[in-house]
């Protein structure tokens, strides 16, 4: 099973900006698709991670928050990880 990864982010959040950017950089050296979604333009992911951008998703669920935790995401992502 491939992982996919998603960044819950918001336009104008720093800290979204700098884990974009890792998520981007550790997904390419692991061939993992990764996609980005806009907090505010859907109401369910305001009510449930607006308090919390960025938020990373691995495979729908929740991995982290805040900051990326690239020894923890890279395990996740291992096939041994999923």
């Amino acid at each position: 099973m491939v992982a996919r990864v998603t960044v819950v982010s918001r336009e104008g959040c720093h800290l979204c900006e700098v884990a974009e950017a890792d998520v981007a950089r550790i997904c390419a050296e692991l061939d993992v698709e990764w996609d980005v979604r806009d907090v505010d333009a859907d109401p369910e992911l305001r009510a449930e991670y607006g308090d919390y951008v960025p938020v990373i998703l691995v495979d729908d669920e929740q991995h982290g928050y805040w900051r990326v935790e690239e020894d923890r995401l890279r395990a996740a992502l291992a096939p041994t990880g999923r």
